[in-house]
């Protein structure tokens, strides 16, 4: 997600850090919902290992899109090309797919997170509530703090060095993918 919100605030500027945000709460609320129902004792290392490889094409895709737009660069002015891509990428969609389709997000949720979820709940609905809202607050803050510096950033480097900067987010969304992909029954053994 952090890559993401990188080349999405380079396209469509600081602003869009809080509408990833958005997108990733999204998912965590019902990562929140589910848990607190008793939904993740019943999902399968089959059903995992579906998400993982959905995730990692997903990954892929998303790696893909920013790589283009940066290509576009060599041939267009900047201005040009935020155009193209803001019909192409929603920060809203693009924190709710690198969350949800995150095998490492998931399982973490499913593993430590499902502990520490219950473990609030067992003192009160209360802890439960403040457990999420501090949670929520840090992801902002984070995701915030990247998009801002991110966005930011871009005033003051070169054309290259911010294609160059495309180029790497993309490289490194689809060198995780790939290794989520290759690597996709080991993701599903560590639960």
């Amino acid at each position: 997600m952090t890559f993401a919100t990188i080349g999405i605030s380079l396209e469509k500027g600081s602003r869009s850090g809080g509408s990833v945000f958005i997108g990733h709460a999204f998912v965590e609320l019902i990562i929140f919902i589910l848990i607190l129902v008793g939904i993740s004792s019943s999902i399968s290392e089959t059903m995992l290992s579906y998400l993982t490889m959905i995730g990692c094409l997903m990954m892929l895709i998303l790696g893909m899109m920013l790589i283009k737009s940066a290509k576009g660069d060599s041939t267009m002015e900047i201005l040009e090309s935020e155009s193209r891509m803001k019909l192409s990428l929603n920060p809203i969609y693009a924190g709710i797919l690198t969350s949800a389709l995150n095998p490492y997000f998931v399982i973490w949720w499913l593993a430590a997170g499902t502990a520490i979820l219950l473990h609030e709940y067992m003192i009160s609905v209360f802890a439960v509530i403040a457990f999420i809202f501090g949670h929520w607050i840090a992801d902002l803050g984070f995701i915030v703090a990247v998009a801002s510096s991110s966005s930011k950033g871009k005033e003051m480097i070169s054309k290259n060095t911010y294609k160059r900067t495309l180029y790497f987010c993309g490289g490194l969304l689809m060198t995780c993918g790939l290794w989520f992909l290759i690597n996709y029954n080991n993701v599903s053994a560590m639960i």
